[in-house]
């Protein structure tokens, strides 16, 4: 069950996450504002500060009766606090500063005359960004969903402060592996968890791997 549902978690909060991530890495990367530090230290901030910190401020933002949590689900019916929704968000929130960084590198390794040369022939700037830009940092985003992906699987502090630990509902594989260290005679079954998680962290490196090479064949056939 843990397994199932640390997956599941894993899986939406690194999809939910991309799209927002690749947006703000482009900006990072390609623009220049007032409150652009500002904006990058608010981005990498999840990393620094301890994860139960992290937990405590999406509980007190996202909770049943949080300052976003109490609309949402008044309002829209969503609920985070205490539901492996909430499990996903935080799982989303820490592996997305990882997720920024490697897809800005990836982008600010592209020439810019490239993408400036499509923009001369009469593309518009969205078509730039979606046939230059994102074909050529197809690594770096691949390369960063897989790190949130693993940071995912991985996450424990913030997900435990923001819906606890609780069986078929917010158990991750971390949890359960806490769970099964506080237990008597549970070595076994924290040791079967921990080379499930290596196992699954190591097939999506994998993965990831074979698939931006295949991308990258297709693109040069």
């Amino acid at each position: 069950m843990a397994i199932a549902l640390s997956l599941k978690v894993g899986s939406i909060a690194t999809i939910a996450a991309l799209p927002v991530a690749v947006a703000v890495a482009w900006v990072l990367a390609r623009r220049d504002f007032w409150g652009k530090s500002l904006l990058d230290g608010l981005v990498h901030l999840p990393l620094v500060l301890p994860p139960v910190v992290t937990g405590y401020a999406l509980l007190v933002l996202f909770g049943r009766r949080g300052v976003f949590g109490a609309f949402l689900a008044d309002h829209l019916g969503i609920v985070f606090s205490f539901r492996w929704t909430g499990a996903a968000l935080a799982a989303g929130v820490m592996g997305f500063p990882l997720m920024v960084r490697a897809i800005r590198l990836s982008i600010e390794a592209i020439d810019v005359r490239i993408e400036q040369a499509a923009a001369t022939l009469g593309a518009p700037p969205i078509w730039v960004f979606a046939t230059v830009t994102l074909p050529l940092a197809l690594r770096g985003i691949a390369a960063g969903a897989v790190l949130a992906f693993a940071k995912a699987l991985g996450e424990f502090g913030a997900t435990i402060t923001f819906v606890s630990n609780i069986p078929g509902q917010t158990q991750t594989i971390p949890a359960a592996i806490y769970t099964y260290t506080q237990t008597p005679g549970g070595e076994a079954g924290a040791l079967k968890l921990s080379l499930v998680a290596a196992a699954i962290a190591l097939g999506a490196l994998i993965i990831s791997e074979v698939s931006v090479r295949r991308a990258r064949h297709g693109a040069t056939a």
